[in-house]
Order: C-alpha cells, then sequence, then structure tokens
C-alpha cells in the first residue's frame, strides 16, 4: 500500500470540533524522495523506493552514491519500498505530506522502545506464583512450572518466559488522522504510535 517515511516528534493534544481534548502524536512525514522505481518485468514485482533524510556523502558508500546519483538526489539516510501508489511516479520525484490531505485513517509502523531484559510478570503479565506469608520470600514474581516431565522431556518452544523485551516492529493500524500540516510536513495522527521521540516510522495508507 502507499505510504510515506516519517519521524516521530511527539505527543501533544488537541480541541475537537466537540471541544475534547484529545491526545494525538505528532509526525514529521517526508518529503521522500524516489530512489528506484522496481517494475514486475525487471525485478519481479512492481514497487517504488523512498529515499528519507539527508546524509552527508563521506557516510555513504561508493555503490550507494552511485544509486543515488542515478536518481538525481543527494544520499539518504532512510530507504523504504512502497506500492499502489495512485499517480505514477519516475526517479527523483518528491512525495509530500499532501498525499494524506484526504485520508482518514492510516497504519503506522515502528520499533517499539527497547526494555532490556525483564522477567515474566513485566513482560507477559503473570501474577506471580505462592503466596508471600507461611515463610516464603523469594518466589514471589518467578514464573513457576515450565512443563518439563518425563514425556516429553523437554521443554516446548514458545513457552513465555523472561527475556528481551521490545526492540521489535510493531504495527499499529487503524489510527485517524486528526490534521495535516503541509507547510510543516506534519501530520497529527490520534493517540500513541510505537518508538521513541526521534525514530523512524513508516505511515501508510
Amino acid at each position: 500500500m502507499p505510504g510515506l517515511l516519517g519521524k516521530k516528534i511527539g505527543m501533544t493534544s488537541v480541541f475537537s470540533a466537540e471541544g475534547k481534548n484529545v491526545p494525538c502524536t505528532v509526525i514529521e512525514v517526508g518529503p521522500c524522495v524516489v530512489t528506484q522505481v522496481k517494475s514486475v518485468e525487471k525485478d519481479g514485482y512492481a514497487a517504488v523506493q523512498l529515499g528519507y533524510e539527508e546524509v552527508k556523502e563521506k557516510n555513504t558508500s561508493a555503490p550507494m552514491k552511485g544509486h543515488f546519483q542515478k536518481a538525481g538526489t543527494t544520499p539518504k539516510r532512510h530507504l523504504a519500498e512502497f506500492t499502489g501508489f495512485e499517480q505514477e511516479l519516475n526517479l527523483g520525484d518528491t512525495v509530500t505530506v499532501d498525499m494524506f490531505a484526504d485520508t482518514v485513517y492510516v497504519d503506522v509502523i515502528g520499533t517499539s522502545k527497547g526494555r532490556g531484559f525483564q522477567g515474566v510478570v513485566k513482560r507477559h503479565g503473570f501474577g506471580g506464583v505462592g503466596q508471600a506469608t507461611h515463610g516464603q520470600d523469594d518466589r514471589l514474581r518467578k514464573p513457576g512450572s515450565i512443563g518439563a516431565c518425563s514425556y516429553p522431556a523437554k521443554v516446548f518452544k514458545g513457552l513465555r518466559m523472561g527475556g528481551q523485551m521490545g526492540n521489535k516492529r510493531v504495527t499499529t493500524h487503524n489510527l485517524q488522522v486528526l490534521k495535516v500540516i503541509p507547510e510543516h510536513n506534519l501530520l497529527l495522527i490520534k493517540g500513541s504510535v510505537p518508538g521513541y521521540n526521534g525514530s523512524i516510522v513508516s505511515v501508510l495508507k
């Protein structure tokens, strides 16, 4: 589906027409430059590659420099592919936040905040085992039995245990677009989106 790359600025709130205070996320969307146009004949599928955010030439590899020169644009820090654009796009074209002017709902893809190694209570919402009395003081937040027995003598894959939490690709669906501010490339979306302030997100129609 068509979309653009952007940067999460932070959260704020706006008043609706009914006078309600609505929390929203501010995203700087685009402008993105078309760096490659893929076709079914040449690449096996149709897509448009967009580049976002300037980067110094000295920090760009030689192959990528040639890639951007072919598109007639300066080096970009982030690249992503999107499909289904209504208009035909060519190398070097710029796509702005105006494409969301008549859009009511969007999907936002981002990387969730990393929480490091966490236990089962925080990571999976376990309630803990046992009770806090009768001399027991070291098993309140433990996972309890993990299921291994005489047969099968193993722990099944996918068992919920402690481990790395967050820092994963997350998609939030059907977020309402509250306002588009084209002069500042800003998009106001109702509610929260995954990621920390300043992280790169993909906004899809």
